[in-house]
């Protein structure tokens, strides 16, 4: 069935209404960082209003026209408007916080109360809105934030098949790298990166359950935080994992991650024993595990590492050698098939919340019958094999899934994360991220995605947090370094990543051409 048939009658702006604004807003936005942003709104040189139209014209000319990026999937009716209303409060002397008429994007699993449904990309959910905003949603508003619109994804944040080509949904279509639109964005935040790397918007949030925020930011030069779970609520976000997902700031910058993750957190940031400055922060006698490179990374993956490596010695950290523990070789298939039980379990209890005169898929069944149904629409790139395995496993009391969780527990925590940072007074560790990006491929789908780094899959799982800041480039092409830490040590990872970027200087922006 056509795509519009399913959207016919929402209330999110169609896109073609960023086609009828101006080509220029009178104002460009193009890598100007939030404390740039709020220096301009406060010195009254720059409105919300006229900072919301530059982003919406960015968005017609480069996302929708152009090179046609396919990032944001929907805009925010009320954005305009909620600018206005942020501007009128700062002129009566009222500033709701640090993001006080900023303009961001979430990623289309992250529901707010916006006139914008929420369809983790999957036009069984073509319809769904909800009256109030999940609570990270609401924490940024609470700051000030303007909600821009949702952003395109890996539909069902990449778990509905074995073959997937990240960055498409029934919804959305395909989201095409910031670097080069011929190549993949990685996912499944693919379009929160896209749209943060090409300045469709201020910040970008994204989620994670292995992988999500850190592969894209990667491939797409930016700085993205996996926080410790629990780290940021993840009510009100459609799930795979409750023991996995989280969500996180996908940003241009570590100080808009920072800003960003300190707004969306339920409690303070940890910070380790140096305090929590972040401008203050030096390297010096930092001691930092470094990973070997993964056998699968590009070739030219080694020489970035080894300059990245150099920033860090330069700059006073103490680099120690490690080696992979065998033991996260245990990992994959219990991390799998943990999954699946969670996934079934979880996506169950959510569709059971859902307005039934808007979604009529109230289980993993209905979505395998749903898509069966519309498989022109839904099934016409991948497939849904996940959802069929989910759909055979039982409860979260079978005895294959409670030995998963310990294998996982013991693989990646224990005798894993918890071993490496153990020794010799390691405070974090370091690796390669992925990259770079391979080329889109609709037949094999996504296949290596340039050896996406082990120590950040294994803190994926056991709930660590972890943090990719670019480091350097590939023919072109962005590729970062990243950064694990101890639970709740988040603000450390932050402060180690804003010393390397501040000393390397790595990230260049994309070149977009209309």
């Amino acid at each position: 069935m056509n795509r519009r048939v399913f959207l016919k009658g929402a209330t999110a702006v169609p896109l073609a209404y960023a086609a009828e604004l101006p080509a220029a807003a009178g104002y460009d936005p193009t890598e100007q960082s939030i404390g740039t942003l709020q220096g301009l709104l406060e010195r009254r040189t720059l409105t919300a209003e006229s900072l919301v139209n530059a982003y919406l014209a960015r968005i017609a000319r480069f996302d929708q026209a152009g090179p046609a990026y396919r990032s944001v999937l929907a805009l925010n009716a009320r954005a305009l408007q909620d600018a206005r209303a942020r501007d009128g409060e700062r002129r009566a002397g009222k500033v709701r916080g640090p993001l006080h008429g900023i303009p961001v994007l979430l990623k289309d699993n992250i529901e707010s109360s916006d006139p914008v449904a929420t369809t983790a990309g999957s036009l069984a959910l073509a319809r769904s809105q909800r009256p109030t905003d999940a609570p990270l949603a609401a924490r940024l508003r609470a700051a000030g934030a303007v909600v821009l619109g949702k952003t395109n994804l890996s539909e069902w944040a990449n778990f509905r098949s074995t073959h997937s080509q990240s960055g498409w949904s029934g919804v959305g279509g395909q989201t095409r790298n910031a670097y080069d639109p011929t190549r993949n964005p990685s996912g499944s935040s693919a379009g929160s990166a896209v749209a943060a790397a090409a300045s469709f918007c201020a910040a970008a949030v994204g989620t994670e359950t292995n992988g999500s925020i850190l592969s894209p930011s990667s491939l797409n030069g930016l700085v993205g935080l996996k926080p410790t779970v629990g780290l940021i609520s993840g009510t009100g976000v459609v799930p795979i994992s409750p023991r996995q997902d989280t969500a996180g700031p996908m940003c241009r910058s570590v100080a808009d991650a920072a800003l960003l993750v300190g707004v969306m957190a339920e409690r303070p940031l940890g910070y380790g024993s140096h305090g929590s400055e972040l401008e203050a922060f030096r390297l010096q006698g930092v001691r930092i595990g470094a990973m070997p490179v993964p056998k699968s990374a590009h070739p030219d993956t080694a020489q970035v590492y080894r300059d990245a490596r150099s920033v860090l010695e330069r700059e006073g950290a103490v680099l120690i050698d490690l080696k992979v523990p065998a033991i996260f070789d245990e990992a994959d298939e219990p991390e799998f098939e943990a999954l699946l039980f969670e996934f079934k379990d979880a996506i169950n209890a959510y569709l059971g919340t859902l307005d039934p005169a808007q979604v009529t898929c109230r289980t993993l069944e209905d979505l395998i019958r749903f898509n069966n149904e519309h498989a022109a629409a839904e099934l016409a790139v991948f497939g849904q094999e996940i959802f069929e395995m989910a759909q055979a496993h039982g409860a979260l009391t079978d005895p294959a899934y409670l030995k998963a969780r310990a294998t996982l527990q013991r693989a990646c925590d224990t005798e894993g994360l918890a071993a490496l940072l153990g020794q010799q007074d390691i405070e974090l560790l370091l690796s390669p991220s992925n990259g770079p990006a391979e080329r889109l491929d609709p037949v094999w789908g996504d296949r290596h995605d340039g050896g996406f780094s082990e120590i950040a899959s294994a803190a994926a799982v056991a709930g660590y947090p972890s943090l990719t800041v670019p480091a350097g480039s590939i023919r072109g092409l962005p590729i970062g370094i990243t950064l694990v830490g101890r639970r709740n040590q988040d603000g450390l990872l932050l402060q180690v990543a804003y010393a390397f970027e501040r000393a390397a200087q790595a990230r260049v922006p994309p070149r977009l051409s209309a």
